[in-house]
């Protein structure tokens, strides 16, 4: 579990370093983390995972992916926001 959950925080994060422009990067990451923690939560309902404290479940990599996803969202400044959901094409103030 800690394998898969370290696989899908860092190939994102690898891939938008190379494909996005430097001010894009920490809100589209945060974006990203967030929709990973409401699809490892929808899994975790639907599975019915135990509570077991001895093992990290489901709930635990929904947390840490919405805990790295805010700590994304708080590093990133609200103009590099802005310029990822603005239209590519349009003109820019």
């Amino acid at each position: 579990m800690l394998t898969l959950f370290s696989l899908l925080t860092a190939l994102p994060a690898a891939i938008a370093l190379h494909m996005l422009e430097p001010e894009l990067v920490l809100p589209a990451f945060s974006i990203l983390l967030f929709a990973e923690a409401a699809f490892a939560a929808i899994a975790a309902r639907l599975i019915g995972v135990p509570d077991d404290p001895e093992d990290i479940t489901l709930w635990d990599v929904a947390g840490g992916f919405t805990l790295i996803g805010c700590a994304a969202a708080v590093f990133g400044e609200p103009d590099q926001a802005a310029l990822f959901l603005v239209e590519q094409g349009g003109e820019r103030p």
